[in-house]
């Protein structure tokens, strides 16, 4: 069975891959990313974890979802995915939880990924990863603060916010608990 550490070796790998397929220094891809060329380098060589939030940096540089990026790193998916089979990423920094519910495939534009956020977590994205993504957020249990293009959104268990991702995003959990929310993604 592959473990977190597997995945981060290779998600490692094929972040320096993406940069080296550009043609780009580490200087060039922190000045294009807003993140320090000591931090990528080290995440290249797999020496730390990335967080949510570098992870969107770097996915919105490269023009990938997150789910993308992570689906490069693992093989092709069946046609069901079973729950214990369903890639699960956590980024304990930040209190964020993915699980790649239905990964992005060949000839598919959507996919459905479940996040959980502890209380107080608050993860903000400077940029779409794919400008002009449809999303859909559900929100399953809890109380999500969602702000998208500089507009707050205050959810609760059972509403669903849907919009077309333009500009920066923040996902915020005022508590109290865990927030649990399906994030339904169609790209253009």
């Amino acid at each position: 069975m592959r473990t977190a550490e597997d995945l981060e070796t290779r998600l490692a790998g094929r972040l320096a891959d993406l940069r080296v397929e550009r043609g780009w220094s580490l200087n060039e891809l922190a000045a294009q990313a807003g993140v320090s060329r000591s931090t990528l380098s080290r995440l290249e060589r797999a020496e730390i974890s990335p967080t949510a939030t570098l992870l969107g940096k770097l996915c919105a540089v490269y023009g990938r979802t997150m789910s993308q990026l992570l689906a490069e790193v693992e093989s092709a998916p069946p046609q069901l995915m079973r729950s214990d089979r369903q890639q699960v990423w956590r980024d304990e920094k930040s209190g964020f939880t993915r699980r790649s519910v239905s990964p992005p495939h060949a000839g598919l534009k959507g996919e459905v990924m479940e996040g959980l956020l502890r209380e107080g977590a608050d993860i903000p994205y400077d940029k779409p990863p794919v400008p002009g993504q449809e999303q859909h957020i559900w929100v399953l249990d809890g109380r999500l603060e969602l702000t998208v293009d500089g507009q707050r959104h205050d959810l609760r268990k059972g509403d669903c916010l849907r919009f077309r991702l333009w500009g920066p995003t923040r996902f915020r959990n005022p508590g109290p608990g865990a927030v649990r929310y399906a994030v339904m993604i169609v790209l253009p």
